[in-house]
């Protein structure tokens, strides 16, 4: 599967206009960075950057993150995308979008896996500090925090599409059939995998796109324990992590699903698919 086809066309000349027309003080030299499945992202002159939805899909995702990333960001020590301004329909554009700091640094994605070691500390501090109870407005999420029972459908429509299907298949229905998290709808990011983690020469810089933001099941987020680290580091990862041995079991089983849809729907990005092979090659070790 490629990126979904764009909805609205979004070029320099568009968010040019909508930014000086909207927050002129901001203004400046743009050079587009990111054209994903849902978002197109700028880079706004030399600290900031832009982004817009370029489906419908994403705009609830955006508004989200410019509702409650101020409040998450008190909350965590790692840097957060929180929103410098908002931005409002305008110039032929019909959403929302945002002008968010520009992080420098690479992405864990960059990096190889047996690499990520010193991100396993701050990555488990910071899912400890963003896993507190989420309000009763918090944004819900169909695909992210949710029973793993529900993702059941997906995966195995994915499964018979993935290398070593026969030995996964066993596995995601033990795991699949886990007891469901009975505790409070923790905060979640909800999509912990190397591409959202930004990496500088003192290691994790900042936590990106929280278009997945939701309450629920902390074992959707420590899915990264497998998303990001070899065995090595995910021993770590799980030593700074208080969570019982079935919330672990369930995050395993969340690897396994997200591992499948990064494998399977990531045709047009070899990156992308080398972190679901390497997702699904982890989750199969004893």
């Amino acid at each position: 599967m490629n990126t979904p086809a764009v909805e609205v066309g979004i070029d320099d000349d568009l968010v040019d206009r909508l930014v000086r027309r909207q927050h002129p003080d901001l203004a400046g030299p743009l050079t587009l960075v990111a054209n994903g499945w849902d978002n197109v992202v700028y880079r706004l002159g030399a600290d900031l950057s832009v982004r817009l939805p370029r489906r419908q899909a994403a705009v609830d995702l955006i508004v989200n993150e410019q509702r409650w990333l101020p409040v998450l960001a008190h909350h965590v020590e790692v840097a957060l995308p929180v929103p410098v301004r908002t931005g409002v329909p305008g110039e032929g554009y019909p959403w929302p979008w945002t002008i968010a700091p520009w992080f420098e640094g690479r992405t864990a994605a960059e990096v190889p896996p047996s690499d990520r070691s010193g991100l396993a500390v701050p990555l488990a501090d910071f899912m400890t500090d963003l896993h507190r109870p989420a309000p009763p407005d918090a944004p819900r999420n169909p695909v992210r925090g949710v029973p793993l029972s529900v993702r059941d459908e997906a995966v195995r429509r994915r499964l018979p599409s993935v290398s070593r299907s026969a030995e996964l298949l066993p596995l995601w229905e033990e795991l699949a059939a886990l007891p469901d998290w009975r505790g409070p709808a923790l905060w979640l990011h909800g999509d912990p995998h190397p591409g959202n983690l930004l990496l500088d020469g003192k290691g994790l810089a900042a936590v990106l796109d929280f278009g997945d933001l939701t309450g629920g099941d902390p074992a959707t987020d420590l899915a990264a324990a497998w998303l990001v680290f070899d065995e090595d580091g995910r021993d770590v990862f799980r030593s700074r992590v208080d969570a019982d041995k079935v919330t672990w079991e369930r995050a395993r089983g969340w690897a396994l699903a997200v591992g499948t849809a990064l494998a399977v729907h990531s045709a047009d990005s070899p990156a992308v698919a080398a972190v679901g092979d390497h997702v699904l090659d982890q989750v199969l070790l004893p």
